[in-house]
């Protein structure tokens, strides 16, 4: 029997074309894939295509969006044996990352892709991005499907969607997960590094829809020069929830009075903290120097080696739950979809 793959094109530079009459890109209707790209056939995969309506520029996309394409999923998840998102680069790693935590359960693969080039021009790096992703997702053993996971694919290599980060603007090879391992590696054949994909504890199980996202979350950036007065207006915005605090190297952060007692009291009134580094790769450590010490003494929540990228995402999956506040805070210091490297709890 044919694997059956669902392609939904949510919008970017991927799938746009040249209009022969006018020169200008406009959207190509992926529902024309066959007729595009005959080599697909080779593949002996039934594609369906399902496009967002409008489609939209991955700038603007929202957590209303990843809800839609949860449920656009979960809607479909009992017709297909997989997945193929075609997003727009600049937002790919965030989505990616927000679909880990809102699809509990899953059990088949979902593949995001994009392109730094449209798909309609000559060079563009989109048709072997889009043929491997629809490879990947109906990829499959005895045991069932090889990646079951979300996962994002580009330039020869599969990675944990929630490790991903967009490093190059131009590069082809546009992303890189610096704490994870890539789950597969891309040349005349397919390497799936099968120790570092995620399996589903219950195969079976019924895949389930976070119904809610909270939104009331906050990115700081420590920056030399930071006043006082400054960061505690951004604490103290209305209804705010959690901040991803990202700071220097291994969690440093500055030790001046005023610094560490703007951390305590947003901590004390309720506030989530999250300790995030700057830094592409290594780990958050608070305990190593007396620059995080203070901040694991006022409260804030060690990220490990989690992206801004998945920190933002599970915090708004997790204050969506509306939990008692020990519940959320326990979800938050462990790992629930493998997004961050789990080297003891602080």
């Amino acid at each position: 029997m044919l694997s059956s793959i669902l392609i939904i094109y949510t919008g970017g530079t991927i799938g746009m074309k040249t209009d022969p009459a006018t020169g200008v890109l406009v959207p190509f209707d992926f529902r024309g894939i066959y007729d595009e790209f005959p080599a697909i056939r080779s593949l002996q995969v039934r594609i369906d295509v399902q496009s967002l309506t409008p489609v939209i520029d991955s700038s603007n996309v929202t957590p209303a969006l990843w809800l839609h394409l949860a449920e656009l999923i979960r809607d479909n998840y009992a017709r297909y044996d997989g997945f193929v998102v075609l997003h727009g680069t600049d937002t790919m790693s965030y989505t990616a990352s927000a679909l880990s935590f809102l699809l509990e359960n899953l059990a088949k693969p979902v593949v995001f892709t994009g392109s730094q080039i449209p798909i309609g021009v000559l060079r563009t790096d989109g048709r072997e991005n889009l043929i491997t992703a629809i490879e990947i997702a109906a990829a499959h053993d005895a045991e069932g499907p090889l990646v079951p996971e979300v996962s994002l694919y580009f330039q020869n290599r599969l990675f944990r969607a929630n490790r991903t980060v967009k490093q190059s603007a131009e590069e082809f090879a546009a992303f890189r997960s610096y704490n994870y391992p890539a789950l597969a590696e891309v040349g005349v054949n397919i390497t799936f590094h099968r120790d570092y994909i995620h399996r589903p504890a219950h195969a079976d199980a019924e895949l389930r829809v976070a119904a809610a996202l909270d939104d009331r979350v906050l990115v700081i950036r420590l920056f030399p020069g930071l006043r006082e007065q400054v960061l505690r207006a951004m604490l103290s915005i209305e209804g705010l929830r959690a901040v991803v605090l990202e700071t220097y190297g291994a969690g440093n952060a500055p030790t001046a009075p005023e610094f560490i007692r703007a951390v305590r009291e947003a901590v004390a009134r309720g506030l989530l903290v999250m300790n995030v580094t700057q830094c592409s790769g290594g780990r958050v450590a608070m305990e190593l120097y007396e620059t995080g010490r203070q901040l694991q003494e006022a409260g804030v929540i060690c990220g490990h080696d989690i992206t801004t990228e998945a920190a933002v995402a599970k915090l708004m999956y997790v204050l969506g739950q509306n939990l008692p506040a020990e519940r959320t805070q326990r979800l938050l210091r462990h790992a629930l979809r493998g997004e961050f490297t789990d080297a003891g709890i602080a």
